[in-house]
């Protein structure tokens, strides 16, 4: 078969436009045999193998056209099937479609049936309300003489008869309301106004309580037990519950308050005494009437001896407040007020007498002087006072400044502590108004006492805040103080002068915790002053520890010799500091300066490159412990609170000859010392020089999965100031694949 014959035998697949994709694939299919024609018979004697390539690609051609046409022919079977069920499917849509147009049908029909039995449903209801309106019209028209007559009752103070009356017109307008549906008829209008009217005759009567259970104790309880089946009635009408019970109540407390306090006129200057005598033999006798007279006509619930009690306290103390808010008072007057409120008012001659009984008792209310008033009332001393506190201490401050940029060291006092006059002043200033103060009152000294205190407390964060200026100025270079640490030395005397002899400041029934705010102030100027001191011995450290740990430290002690020179010049005057001062500032110092020691370890400088190197380490920390340890010793400093020992246990994990036992050091070191972190005991490894990654895991694990200590009496804390280096990130990775 020839190249003719095999092209007519193929199928037309149609090459035109519409099929782009089958006439390049042609092409490229075309061009692909071509070439490997070409590569095929490029030699002659490869020519008479021609048919056999030929019958070989035509019986290629037919198995490929062969599965061509059966993949088709499977394709057009199922799109055939997939036609045949797309017909059934519509032809369901259609059957429900004109099933639902049915019902919709169905369903306006009967929305319309609905609709023209509406008109019907509301002659229903008209003639059901007509019929309910027809057997009410007899009563319905007795209403408006029914109202007349119950106001005429009102008048005549026949209060029980117009509440019955009152109560049988509303029950007529409720089952009204019911039976209309809610609706509302013009002839009860008038029903509102005559329960105001009714209301407002009960108010008036229990308000002149005082009155009626002496002329007409009938018309009080009357009142009474009408508020009283009020409170216990309700209503099916959408109205506002009618809260009589309290209304009489309040008027208890008005009227009561009206007889006694209602006048506008406040007693004048020098009246006040004789006010305050009326109202003494007045005020036990009102309790008394109402113990005996009011509360018989009153159920017991109303507590009316309680009630007339705090009433008449309440109002008291209304009208105290409103006369202190006149014109200031005078000397006598301020006196007479206080004793009065403070000593007769709740004393026997008053509210405290025997033949009152315990409801009577007004000492659990408020006090008839609040603290604004007592302090309004000696405003005139206290204030004149506090004036000239402030004055003094400040100009006392100000003179104690002034010597701090002076050439000349601070005074010393004959054991050569450094000493100020300051001190005594300020405390002298204080005690002396203190002391006065008592021969007026034991009141007027507490509050006296109390702005004594707080402008103590004023006067030390003032003397703070000079500290820090002082200090930031002289940092700074704007105001060089020649005796810089010096003058912070004696300020710290000062600190520990006005906390020893605060004391003097106490009074008798003054609570401790008065001076809890001085002492605070005290305990924070104290830590300023060493935190001043601490930062001025730290510029002079810290470039020496910039050089250690180093080869040079470990062969050498110069660095440390350095550090100890410097650190006893720094401190040689803090002899001049008294005890406990003295000891305080010299532990922070020596502190310090294992501070920085670690810190300097820490920074991972150095790492031991041997045995031999280690073990100059180790020597160089036990040389540089005891240095420090003789040095602060030197300073007397006591050695329970030394910190250098720990340089000493730092020692023994650098020391140590066996690295598998470093999970034991690390374990007792975290004993020692809780604060300590997993970074810190890293970075100490490092030093060593000699710990593999599975050392150093196991010594971490102990550390971590140890029991957490309890620190030990009298531990602070030093690791956690220390800050450690963060591991690098390649020491976080495991070695091997998974790395």
């Amino acid at each position: 078969m020839d190249s003719t014959s095999k092209d007519e035998n193929q199928p037309a697949l149609g090459s035109g436009p519409e099929w782009p994709e089958q006439e390049r694939a042609e092409q490229l299919a075309r061009g692909a045999a071509l070439k490997w024609a070409s590569g095929i018979f490029y030699r002659p004697e490869q020519l008479a193998r021609l048919g056999q390539y030929r019958s070989r690609e035509v019986q290629r051609t037919c198995s490929l056209e062969a599965r061509i046409k059966s993949v088709v022919q499977s394709y057009l079977e199922g799109v055939k099937a997939g036609v045949w069920q797309l017909a059934q499917a519509l032809e369901a849509v259609q059957g429900a479609r004109e099933d639902l147009g049915q019902a919709h049908g169905l369903l306006r029909g009967m929305a319309e049936a609905v609709q023209t039995l509406e008109p019907l449903r509301e002659q229903v209801v008209q003639h059901k309300q007509l019929q309910a309106l027809s057997q009410l019209l007899p009563r319905l028209r007795a209403v408006p003489a029914a109202v007349v007559h119950t106001q005429t009752l009102i008048d005549a103070h026949q209060l029980l008869e117009a509440y019955v009356s009152l109560r049988d017109l509303e029950q007529l307008q409720e089952e009204t309301w019911a039976s209309l549906g809610g609706l509302e008829l013009p002839v009860f209008e008038g029903l509102g106004p005559l329960a105001e009217a009714l209301g407002r005759a009960v108010e008036a009567a229990v308000g002149a309580a005082g009155q009626l259970a002496r002329e007409d104790p009938a018309l009080l309880v009357a009142a009474v037990r009408v508020a009283e089946v009020e409170a216990g009635r309700t209503t099916s009408l959408e109205q506002a519950p009618r809260d009589w019970r309290q209304r009489c109540l309040r008027a208890l407390e008005e009227g009561l308050e009206r007889v006694h306090f209602g006048t506008p006129l406040l007693p004048g200057p020098g009246a006040l005494a004789g006010w305050l005598e009326a109202l003494r033999v007045a005020l036990p006798a009102e309790l008394a009437t109402a113990e005996a007279l009011i509360a018989p006509c009153c159920p017991p619930h109303y507590k009316v001896v309680q009630l007339w009690a705090q009433t008449l306290h309440s109002g008291l103390r209304r009208c105290l407040q409103q006369f202190l808010e006149g014109p200031e008072l005078g000397a006598a007057d301020a006196f007479t007020l206080l004793h009065w409120a403070l000593h007769v008012y709740l004393g026997p001659e008053m509210m405290g007498g025997l033949e009152l009984g315990p409801e009577a008792d007004v000492s659990q209310l408020e006090p008839l002087l609040t603290l604004e008033n007592i302090e309004q009332l000696e405003a005139t001393f206290v204030s004149k006072v506090q004036a000239s506190v402030v004055q003094w201490l400040q100009k006392a401050l100000d003179g104690e400044v002034a010597e701090w940029g002076r050439e000349q060291e601070p005074d010393t006092d004959p054991s050569g502590f450094y000493h100020s006059p300051m001190p005594a002043i300020v405390l002298q200033i204080l005690e002396e108004n203190i002391r006065v103060t008592s021969l007026v009152s034991e009141s007027l000294q507490r509050r006296v006492h109390g702005m004594a205190l707080s402008e103590l407390g004023a006067f030390l964060r003032s003397f703070n805040d000079a500290l820090i200026r002082f200090s930031r100025d002289h940092l700074r270079g704007e105001a060089m103080a020649p005796h810089y640490v010096s003058y912070l030395l004696a300020a710290l005397n000062h600190q520990s002068a006005l906390s020893s002899s605060v004391n003097v400041l106490q009074t008798n029934g003054v609570a401790s915790g008065a001076f809890a705010p001085v002492e605070t102030a005290l305990d924070e100027l104290q830590r300023r002053i060493c935190r001043l001191v601490l930062e001025a011995l730290l510029l002079e450290l810290q470039p020496l520890f910039s050089a250690l740990p180093s080869r040079r430290w470990l062969s050498s002690p110069e660095l440390l010799d350095d550090v100890c020179e410097r650190t006893a010049r720094f401190c040689q005057n803090f002899w001049r500091v008294r005890n406990p001062a003295f000891q305080v500032l010299l532990a922070e110092a020596e502190r310090t300066v294992v501070l920085q020691y670690l810190c300097a370890l820490m920074q991972g400088r150095l790492v031991c490159r041997g045995a031999d190197e280690r073990n100059q380490a180790a020597e160089r920390m036990l040389h540089d412990a005891t240095q420090l340890r003789a040095l602060f010793l030197d300073l007397g400093l006591e050695e329970s609170v030394h910190c250098a020992p720990v340089l000493l246990t730092l020692r023994k994990l650098l020391n140590l000859h066996d690295p598998t036992m470093l999970g034991l050091e690390v374990a007792s070191l975290r004993q020692q010392f809780p604060d300590v972190s997993e970074d810190h005991v890293s970075a100490l490894l490092d030093l060593r020089g000699d710990v593999s990654r599975e050392q150093r895991l196991a010594a971490l694990s102990s550390l971590r999965d140890g029991p957490q200590p309890s620190p030990p009496g009298g531990h602070r804390a030093l690791f956690s100031l220390v800050p450690a280096p963060t591991p690098a990130p390649s020491s976080c990775l495991f070695s091997g694949t998974c790395a």
